[in-house]
């Protein structure tokens, strides 16, 4: 990834790396050759992914270019829930002499304590480091400390250089590393090492370009120079051979999949020759930029095969100019609204709290006019303090005070308190319960009317509340909740409700039956009798 040149005035914390990383000359002494890797050293590449469904696309770039060291390579794969002593019995199995992780900021807790066991147990391992949450500030991480070395940028062919020089006793003496950056030509492409599960059960990641020409501050693309594509025919041919082995699913992690119109048409129209009814395709757009001749290709796809995730983040042009966002917000609104009226296509629209210069009021403003535009759905997302990412520029401007363990979300600023701050917190959670989960796709609509963000910001009050919680909440009690909140909030339209939010809860199928929902809040919910201790207690007498 490019380096972002700052102004000397913005106050941003930078590591220090060594000039980019070149691999040190074999020792003349070394026995290591291209036949004798397999047998001479042992790598593994993990990462912890978020969920089983993702599969890490960054992982399997780094094994397709290891060239003769792939043959003694393995790539595992772990999920969050799993415990970090049982990881690491996991990586031992395997023997190896090299670690690789990929750390991000989903991961980051779980992968330093992986990291710390494992340096404890078999400290002979080397460990490498790489990924965006240790390429930037890396000397200040605890998890940086345990490792060997930190692969800073793009580690594609980097990783393979280091793993060469720890294999033939001629590593380098610094621990972070600047990767060189990658001209794409050079790159071996991954998609042959999703396996035949991945295919069937997995999230396929895939991307035609690298970059983003944007300058948005809050997002690590920024420091990128340019939207970088990758071979057009060449990547087309491996999605043909993913979808000849049977792949259906593809997501692209392109930050501006819609830029270059004319490769989107190419790409668009390749995958709609191959329709089919179980075939599915992500990808990320650019709110203002949809000419007539794409959307005259949009509007071919059948139902169920586009997702479109569009980032509005706000329409408050202030907010828009703080953190270097260009974006038309009348054209922006245009296309969200034709593409709900003239495409199949399902619409997930995100904004973004906290951003330098937002209030309360303003993101109200942002909330109800990207509600008007009608979006599946609305992702409400809180500000977060990515490494390397230049909002940082704001935090004495603004106040930005930032949570100091992960996801660094934004505490307060200069114009959104703590609790106001909380108060966002719990509308978005509830929000993504109630208004994107889909099982209230019925009686929402209803509920909210001329200023959404109000109503549902009282319905947001009257559940926490009415429960002291924002997790954890049973289904069955959520439509009953919604409909007691209704009736304590807007009564008039409770009788309404009560019949609209039965379709909803048809369509959820849940196996009681709606006539044994308490929809009225002087209803009383039954007992559930003894306690779960004591009930642990009684099986103990029998």
């Amino acid at each position: 990834m490019a380096m972002q040149q700052f102004d000397n005035q913005i106050s941003v914390t930078q590591i220090n790396p060594a000039e980019h990383y070149s691999p040190a000359p074999l020792k003349k002494t070394s026995s290591l050759n291209h036949e004798n890797v397999a047998s001479d050293a042992k790598i593994v590449l993990a990462t912890i992914n978020a969920k089983y469904i993702h599969a890490s696309l960054g992982l399997r770039y780094l094994y397709a270019n290891l060239k003769e060291l792939q043959s003694c390579c393995e790539i595992k794969e772990f999920v969050i829930q799993t415990r970090a002593i049982d990881i690491v019995e996991q990586i031992l199995e395997a023997k190896p002499d090299i670690v690789g992780f990929g750390v991000y900021i989903w991961n980051i807790i779980e992968t330093t304590n992986v990291v710390s066991l494992l340096k404890v147990v078999a400290p002979e391992i080397k460990i490498v480091l790489g990924g965006p949450e240790v390429s930037y500030e890396a000397e200040q991480q605890d998890i940086v400390a345990s490792a060997d070395f930190v692969l800073t940028g793009a580690a594609d062919i980097s990783f393979y250089q280091l793993c060469k020089d720890i294999i033939n006793k001629t590593e380098p003496e610094q621990k972070i590393l600047k990767s060189t950056p990658v001209e794409l030509k050079d790159l071996e492409l991954p998609y042959q090492y999703y396996s035949d599960e991945d295919l069937k059960n997995r999230l396929l990641y895939v991307e035609a370009s690298r970059g983003c020409p944007f300058k948005c501050e809050f997002c690590l693309s920024s420091l990128d120079t340019a939207s970088n594509p990758f071979e057009l025919e060449l990547f087309l041919d491996q999605m043909d051979i993913l979808y000849q082995r049977g792949a259906r699913n593809f997501k692209f992690i392109d930050r501006t999949f819609n830029l270059n119109i004319a490769t989107t048409m190419q790409i668009m129209q390749f995958f709609l020759d191959r329709m089919t009814d179980d075939l599915f395709l992500h990808f990320e757009v650019v709110p203002d930029h949809l000419p007539r001749k794409l959307k005259e290709l949009l509007t071919l796809f059948p139902d169920g095969s586009l997702q479109f995730e569009v980032g509005i983040q706000t329409f408050n042009p202030e907010v828009q100019t703080n953190i270097s966002r260009k974006q038309n917000n009348p054209k922006s609104k245009e296309n969200l609204i034709w593409l709900k009226d003239n495409t199949s296509a399902h619409i997930h629209a995100d904004l973004i709290f906290g951003l330098p210069g937002e209030t309360f009021e303003t993101f109200r403003e942002s909330f109800n006019e990207l509600y008007q535009c009608r979006p599946h759905e609305i992702q409400l997302g809180i500000l977060k303090r990515l490494k390397g990412s230049p909002i940082i520029r704001h935090t004495e401007t603004f106040d930005l005070r930032f949570n100091p363990l992960p996801p660094f979300n934004i505490l307060s600023t200069d114009r959104v308190d703590f609790a106001t701050m909380q108060l966002i917190n719990r509308f978005a959670r509830y929000w993504d319960m109630i208004g994107n989960s889909g099982r209230f796709k019925h009686s929402l609509a209803h509920i909210l009317s001329d200023n959404p963000f109000d109503e549902f910001m009282a319905l947001t009050n009257w559940l926490f509340e009415k429960t002291g919680q924002t997790h954890q909440i049973n289904l069955k009690r959520l439509y009953e909740l919604v409909s007691q909140a209704v009736e304590a909030l807007f009564p008039e339209k409770h009788a309404l409700i009560i019949s609209i939010i039965e379709l909803d809860y048809a369509a959820s199928k849940l196996k009681s039956h709606f006539g044994t929902l308490h929809l009225y809040a002087g209803e009383q919910t039954k007992s559930s009798g003894q306690n779960k201790l004591a009930q642990r207690q009684q099986r103990h007498k029998l």
